[in-house]
């Protein structure tokens, strides 16, 4: 007689094509990268005016450029670096930092 266990094991699914679904992903990942649009004039005077108001501890939302995706987040600015022209920012809900270069910004606001 078959255990509960075992036979609960044999409806498991099966992936026939290991790694597959892997793959796909990556290709999926790859097809959605986009390039680096230009910034205005009138708007990197904006991203420059309010990098001279962000400090330690600020809330901002920003929208920028990172691994070939644009990518928008709120977070709470935990290093500022204007010589090295970079910010580290902790997302609202995550524990890990990002380092953000400040080429890289299409838009900042300080939100707190």
């Amino acid at each position: 007689m078959m255990t509960r266990e075992n036979r609960a094991k044999q409806f498991m699914p099966f992936d026939a094509m290991k790694g597959l679904a892997e793959v796909l992903k990556d290709r999926e990942e790859r097809h959605s990268r986009v390039q680096k649009h230009g910034v205005s004039e009138e708007d990197q005077a904006s991203i420059s005016d309010t990098l001279c108001k962000v400090e330690k501890g600020s809330k901002v939302f920003i929208s920028y450029f990172a691994d070939f995706h644009d990518w928008k987040a709120e977070g709470i600015v935990t290093q500022i670096n204007r010589d090295y022209r970079f910010l580290r920012m902790s997302r609202i809900g995550s524990q890990s930092e990002e380092k953000i270069c400040f080429d890289d910004l299409y838009d900042i606001r300080v939100i707190g």
